[in-house]
């Protein structure tokens, strides 16, 4: 090793022998030997050796208490995917249990994968299940994460904000689930530097100029509140801190919440440390007589748990000078957990059993989130798993019995019931909100008692709407369950009907003898082993459809290009209108597109001759289209249309999006719009409450597939939920 290796491995020594505890220290440098050597002449974004970079990580891993299997994995966590050593190399030279950690951290990168998106969902996955046998893997994997936060600004700037979105909505998650605080918040405000660095300096350039004037006054309180304890509460141990909220969670108050700087009242904080849970609720007590308390601004998470294993008293309360700041109150143990969460509890250090239930209830989420996926067979599910179950937001509601049940800010009372069990679930007729009648799309308050009232009536269920109105995947995991279980004959009828919906909106004209042939083809490639299971995965939501078109679409191509057509005697065609339609039979006649349906190129159509004004052109599915023509009130008045498929027009379109109300929001629309090259004529946008909003848009578009990919980007921008095309 070079003079500069060895300063940096005893630089790494020292910060074992700094964190205390027995380390094995041959193994270690055996595994940073190993990494230096097999990243020669490698070279990071920041232009540094490359081992700097796991050799950082491996501090990090140390700073958390760690142990040393942890410390080899990660100064190896990269030699897998970026050099020629393999697992089988690792496994033979530092042992089975470093070779599954570094295996763990490894990405997917070296199988073929259609997308971006599906590499990032099977690389998660991955993960995910290393996790669930030995959550090291993912403390390994945060701490790498961590160290390329700070290391961000060497590289371009649209990898910059890849990589913060990224760590945003997946990592800072995964960090505040398993209760590693300050990792969280660090990711967190290292991820929004980046994402809206305007807002970030504000924020930052605020908390500095009232930096001196709080801390003066906060030392004041602090001094007081200490002299009263002491006084009150002679021989009871306690430590005082002061705590200043990071610069992202002021920044989601700031601007998700539509708040001003001095609205946000936790900005500022004092934290009292004592020993015991009865020391802690008696100075809660004192502080309410000291100061007086904001109302509804008192937290009890120490009979209430957060999912994370987070426990404190939190009050906001005012002082004499008027300065509204936030008390916590917690023992020594709560305070190390909220620090470093799982990380405090380590099984491996200090000797919890391995089937240790507490343990496993508190990784209990890995495994939902990848059963969840697995059941929607929807990579992305993944991904939005990790976003909504793992929210930092949370409600707490309560069962009439007294218990709490735990749910994402947004959760409705179906979400309520299959957290409670899947068999309340799917008895449930309706629930009560603290004691009134309330519909199933109720959004659960904190605080509210939610009943919920079933049936043992035979043959109840789920209704199939209960998808769209289920937020956590959990609960939407339950539902298809049960339909895939008890409603087979209805799932392969419905999912035949969906299908063949979903062609005729897409333009696919099959026969039944094509439609057989492609969907049997599909469904032996999917693994099915019959075309009715295919059928009813569709039925009960296990198969997305706009998942399976774009298959069906180039297999029905295929088959257009290799066939002959027979020569057949064809009536002419009229001629196409401006609007790219031709009616059969009809030439030279006003066309216009109806308003109640606004038709696209793609859809299936009809005409209807209207009196004075020409052929009025409808969505076959339109409500104003009879479903069965010859028994309409004048059969000879509709007639047959379609598109011509060699013109090309724009038509205009409006589509609604649902979104959390955020600040940047509009550009990042307007940027995708920019991109696809569209005429945007009017925009419009209000609040819904609860942080969301809703923006309509109208634009050109020129066909059903053309609207479909701008929909396709637009539900990629962060904060949308939901997009959909407006019929008038």
């Amino acid at each position: 090793m070079t003079d500069k290796q060895l300063a940096d491995y005893e630089e790494l020594k020292e910060c074992i022998r700094a964190q205390g505890g027995s380390y094995d220290e041959d193994l270690i440098k055996r595994a940073f030997e190993y990494c230096v050597t097999m990243h020669s002449g490698q070279k990071r974004w920041t232009n540094e050796e490359y081992y700097i970079h796991p050799l950082s990580v491996a501090k990090i891993i140390i700073s958390m208490g760690m142990d040393s299997q942890s410390v080899a994995a990660c100064l190896l966590h990269d030699v897998v995917e970026d050099t020629k050593a393999t697992k089988k190399d690792i496994k033979e030279m530092f042992g089975a249990e470093v070779a599954l950690l570094v295996d763990g951290v490894t990405k997917i990168g070296k199988i073929s994968i259609n997308s971006k998106e599906q590499q990032q969902a099977e690389s998660l996955r991955k993960m995910l299940i290393a996790m669930g046998k030995d959550i090291r893997v993912i403390i390994i994997k945060l701490a790498d994460r961590l160290h390329n936060m700070r290391t961000l600004d060497a590289i371009p700037e649209t990898k910059q904000r890849e990589k913060s979105l990224e760590t945003l909505e997946i990592y800072a998650p995964i960090a505040h689930r398993l209760g590693i605080r300050w990792v969280k918040e660090e990711l967190e405000d290292l991820a929004i530097k980046h994402l809206d660095p305007v807002a970030y300096s504000e924020i930052e350039e605020s908390l500095i100029v009232r930096k001196a004037q709080r801390e003066s006054i906060l030392n004041d309180i602090k001094n007081r509140i200490e002299e009263r304890l002491k006084a009150d509460m002679p021989g009871v141990s306690m430590q005082f801190q002061g705590r200043v909220k990071s610069v992202y969670g002021i920044y989601r108050k700031m601007y998700l919440q539509s708040r001003s700087f001095d609205e946000i009242y936790d900005i500022y904080a004092i934290r009292i440390i004592t020993d015991t849970v009865n020391d802690c609720y008696n100075i809660l007590g004192i502080m309410h007589d000291m100061f007086r308390p904001i109302p509804n601004r008192f937290k009890d998470y120490i009979s209430t748990p957060k999912p994370n294993m987070y426990q404190s008293l939190h009050t906001t309360v005012i002082s004499r000078e008027g300065v509204p700041f936030e008390i916590q109150i917690r023992t020594a143990e709560m305070h190390h957990t909220a620090e470093y969460g799982i990380a405090a509890h380590w099984k491996y250090k200090e000797g919890i059993d391995e089937n240790d239930k507490s343990l496993e209830n508190r990784l209990a989420w890995i495994r939902q989130i990848l059963e969840s996926s697995e059941a929607s067979g929807d990579t992305s599910e993944l991904v939005r798993s990790i976003k909504v179950d793992l929210s930092q937001e949370d409600v707490f509601a309560v069962t009439p019995r007294g218990d709490v049940i735990n749910l994402p800010v947004g959760s409705t009372v179906v979400d309520f019931a299959f957290a409670i069990h899947s068999a309340v679930g799917v008895k449930m007729i309706g629930a009560k909100a603290d004691g009134k009648i309330v519909p199933i799309n109720h959004e659960i308050k904190t605080g509210e008692v939610i009943e919920i009232l079933t049936t043992n009536q035979p043959g109840h269920g789920p209704s199939r709407d209960w998808m769209n109105i289920a937020v956590t995947n959990s609960a939407k995991s339950k539902i298809r369950s049960w339909f895939k279980k008890e409603k087979r004959e209805e799932n392969i009828e419905t999912g035949r009907s969906e299908l063949e919906k979903e062609l005729r909106r897409s333009g696919i004209n099959l026969t039944d003898k094509e439609f057989e042939e492609i969907t049997a083809d599909l469904a032996k490639r999917m693994h099915y082993s019959e075309t009715d299971e295919f059928f009813s995965a569709i039925g009960y939501g296990g198969i997305l459809i706009s998942k399976i078109i774009p298959r069906i679409r180039e297999d029905y191509s295929k088959r257009q290009s290799v066939s002959v057509p027979e020569m057949t005697d064809i009536a002419p065609k009229s001629a196409a209108s401006p609007e790219g339609v031709i009616v059969d039979g009809i030439d030279n006649c006003l066309i216009r597109l109806s308003r109640c349906c606004s038709p696209l190129p793609g859809d299936e159509i009809i005409g209807f001759i209207t009196r004075g004004h020409g052929v009025s052109i409808h969505k076959r599915d339109c409500n104003n289209v009879p479903d069965d023509i010859s028994r309409s009130a004048e059969p000879e008045r509709w007639i047959a249309a379609h598109w011509d498929s060699g013109k090309r027009e724009h038509f205009i379109s409006t589509v609604r999006i649902f979104s959390v109300d955020r600040d940047g929001l509009l550009a990042d629309i307007m940027s995708v719009a920019y991109n696809m090259r569209l005429a945007v004529h009017a925009m419009n946008a209000h609040q819904t409450g609860g942080g969301n909003c809703v923006i309509s848009i109208t634009i050109n578009t020129e066909s059903v597939e053309h609207l479909r990919s701008i929909i396709s980007q637009i539900e990629k921008i962060s904060g949308v939920y939901g997009v959909e095309r407006v019929v008038k």
